[in-house]
């Protein structure tokens, strides 16, 4: 049988089903030239940390070497299949640019070192700091690829050890939208439905998640079930002809940056024809009122003026929705990478909300991730938030936390929320922080205003610590770089979208003296000799299943409950859904069953924001409004982007004026960057990597990038979400082979 050309085929061949019925298994294997499967010495289980559909795969592994990978059958996210980055990406871990030993600036030259050199550098500067300034001297900026037990002793280094309030990841230019969403209309972040819903949906509306080449094995399950008995509808709401939108039943192409005039029309259609569950309002909801004032402001006629969107669209869309018995919903960059991108997102929601439509086969709702351990970051308290979704304004949880980590209360920040990137580079650029420890990211070529971050990682003044596998342009600018290890090469865990826990482990060395991240930051803990109040080490733990017991500990009780996981109950099987305790012993397949949620003033894990400006709703106010804690129905206006779309930016297809894309091709975080030969052969667009030792720091102002078209303000409250740069462009800013012509043409435009 002829192999399938995986890269051009990536959703490989049908096998349908019906609904109710079970995916049936199909197991996708992809092995090195001249490697047979008899020929592999031992296969060990993880699952895939380049997208976050979480596909759960076997590594092959052959002289101590990777050399392939193959689906695993019996797990619940995937049965077997893999998609292109599943299947190519280990690739990247040959690379012959590994990072492979400790550099530090010496005569403003990277120069390699050993690792107590290196440490000890970052400990006394550490040190003095914290005697000279304080806390707020140091700050932490980490990525959306490590794992849970690495995340986790980040965020208790930085907020229980050293007392910073200056931590937070790159999922917040990402899709930070995802988690601020969930917890403006449920109090609490985690995701009410579960992968399985495609299996009984009988209406799937995907807003602004192009999941054809975002995740490929997601939509191979919906063209699954498009191919066989009873299939869904498909409502795609995208300005591009993507592949989704060609297999829809109704595709909406709304101009960029009018998400929320879209939805209110939608909502207002909704609610005019009655096609709301007014007992589950009436019962398990507030705010229903003020949504109903407001979207009567969208009849179709006027949104249609807005969105370019005929009316009839619209009303046809709210139609299908507004008849489904079975409406499951997802979000992604389309929507968080626009014009409000939160108050989209929530409007996203209240379809839902209104129509009942949450905890049962088929209804749910999946505000998705973007990079493979953006729930991990948000859960462990590595990117803004607090471990274990406490409310960082929530005296009593500020104290739960101080119990689980055995310090004083005061000595964790919260007399403000956990300061954002672009606040902390502001830090940066004033003097106030002079020490940053980035972590598996590339703030250099991912962040707004890219010459003015740039001149502010290259400050004399500030201390700049990068910890990575490759030796990134912002590694370039640092002072100390530590070689990490990375997927395959440590073992830890990590959470899909659907709260789906899978264990990844430990297949062959990293190279060279890379160490994995979890080591760094506990060899980081243990030289800075931080303690609880009882004059033990704060960080307890010595590798990654004892820092998973502690992770657990700090998760009793909360919302994102993983007491009753183990790492030997996540061996040989399937993932395992959180929250999973004595109650769910076998995990939780959906929340909000039944109109229980997790947002009672005393256990939500935030008061909210406002969708319009992003002030922080007052307690006493959150109280008074959402006194049982129910579902929160958040009405939004429609406010226009500060910047229209020109229309020289029009692609001949769709409006899909500087509207973000996305292909299958590997993210570009950081991590691994364009290492894989499967996914570059054809590509004219290379670069050549410097020399690892011995590169000045002022030589990355002098690199030339291609420009990259502007992205929409987004106007979030998710302070940020919603600002990144389009995921199919590389980490240098030039398109990869797969990148969309209207990308290419953008790209050659500026």
């Amino acid at each position: 049988m002829a192999r399938i050309d995986r890269i051009a085929e990536p959703w490989g061949t049908r096998t349908p089903y019906g609904s109710g019925g079970e995916w049936p298994v199909r197991v996708d294997t992809h092995l090195a030239e001249g490697v047979a499967p008899e020929d592999v010495d031992r296969w060990v289980q993880t699952a895939s940390l380049l997208h976050s559909n979480g596909d759960a795969m076997d590594i092959a592994v052959m002289d101590n070497r990777i050399v392939g990978v193959r689906g695993r059958a019996s797990d619940r996210v995937n049965h077997g299949r893999l998609g292109p980055k599943d299947l190519y990406g280990w690739q990247a871990n040959a690379s012959p640019d590994r990072l492979t030993k400790p550099l530090i600036r010496e005569g403003g030259k990277l120069v390699e070192t050993d690792w107590d050199t290196a440490m000890q550098r970052v400990v006394d500067r550490s040190r003095a700091l914290l005697a000279e300034q304080g806390p707020s001297a140091l700050g932490f900026y980490t990525t959306g690829q490590l794992f849970s037990e690495e995340y986790y002793t980040l965020g208790t280094i930085a907020h229980g050890g050293i007392g910073t309030n200056h931590v937070d990841g790159n999922t917040r230019l990402c899709t930070a939208t995802a988690g601020e969403a969930l917890k403006e209309s449920f109090g609490c972040d985690g995701q009410p439905g579960s992968y399985t819903d495609v299996d009984h949906a009988d209406v799937i509306a995907l807003y602004g998640h192009n999941v054809a080449e975002t995740q490929t094995v997601l939509w191979t399950r919906m063209l699954d079930r498009l191919a066989g008995p009873n299939p869904p509808k498909i409502i795609c709401v995208d300005p591009r002809l993507t592949p989704v939108a060609k297999a829809a039943t109704l595709h909406l192409a709304p101009r960029p940056g009018t998400n929320v005039a879209l939805m209110n029309g939608i909502l207002h259609e909704i609610i005019a024809n009655g096609w709301v569950d007014h007992g589950y309002i009436e019962a398990h909801t507030v705010g229903f009122t003020d949504l109903e004032k407001e979207v009567k402001n969208y009849p179709p006629p006027l949104v249609a003026e807005i969105c370019g969107i005929p009316a009839e669209q619209i009303s046809e869309a709210a139609s299908i929705i507004g008849h489904a018995e079975r409406l499951l919903s997802t979000v992604l960059q389309g929507f968080y990478q626009s014009n409000q991108a939160t108050a989209a997102a929530v409007q996203v929601n209240n379809v839902n909300i209104i129509r009942g439509m949450l905890g049962k086969p088929g209804c749910g709702i999946l505000q998705m991730n973007g990079q493979p351990t953006a729930e991990n970051t948000r859960e462990c308290g590595a990117d803004g938030d607090l471990a274990a979704f406490r409310n960082w304004s929530n005296d009593a949880h500020i104290q739960d936390l101080a119990r689980v980590w055995n310090v004083d209360p005061m000595s964790i920040p919260h007399y403000s929320p956990p300061t954002h990137v672009m606040q902390m580079m502001r830090y940066a650029e004033d003097g106030s922080i002079r020490m940053l420890w980035v972590s598996g990211t590339n703030p250099a070529v991912s962040l707004p205003e890219l010459a003015r971050i740039r001149g502010i990682l290259e400050q004399e003044r500030l201390f700049l610590v990068v910890q990575d596998i490759f030796l990134s342009e912002t590694a370039q600018a640092a002072d100390v770089v530590l070689p990490a290890a990375t997927w395959g090469e440590k073992t830890g865990t990590f959470t899909n979208v659907d709260r789906t826990v899978h264990l990844s482990e430990k297949a062959v060395d990293p190279p060279g003296e890379a160490r994995p991240d979890l080591d760094i930051f506990i060899d980081y803990a243990r030289r800075m000799g931080l303690q609880d109040k009882d004059g033990q080490p704060l960080v307890k733990w010595h590798d990654p299943e004892s820092a998973f017991e502690a992770w657990k500990e700090c998760t009793r009780g909360r919302p994102c409950d993983y007491t009753g996981i183990t790492y030997d109950k996540l061996r040989g099987g399937s993932g395992i859904q959180w929250p999973c305790n004595d109650e769910n012993p076998d995990g939780t397949e959906r929340i909000y069953t039944d109109g229980k949620f997790w947002a009672h003033p005393e256990y939500c894990e935030t008061y909210g924001r406002d969708l319009i400006t992003g002030a922080p709703v007052d307690p006493s106010e959150y109280k008074a409004l959402n006194p049982e804690g129910k579902a929160i129905i958040k009405a939004a206006e429609y406010m226009p982007p500060h910047e229209r779309p020109a229309g020289t930016f029009r692609c001949s297809s769709s409006r899909a004026a500087r509207s973000t894309s996305s292909t299958p091709a590997p993210r570009q975080a950081g991590r691994r960057s364009r290492r894989q030969p499967h996914r570059t052969s054809g590509s004219s667009c290379r670069r050549t990597t410097p020399a690892r030792t011995g590169l000045p720091r002022a030589t990355l102002r002098r690199w030339r990038h291609p420009a990259v078209p502007s992205v929409p303000r987004c106007g979030s409250a998710a302070l940020g979400a919603g600002c990144c740069s389009c995921p199919s462009i590389t980490a240098t800013g030039t398109p990869t082979a797969a990148t969309s012509p209207m990308v290419r043409a953008a790209l050659r435009t500026n």
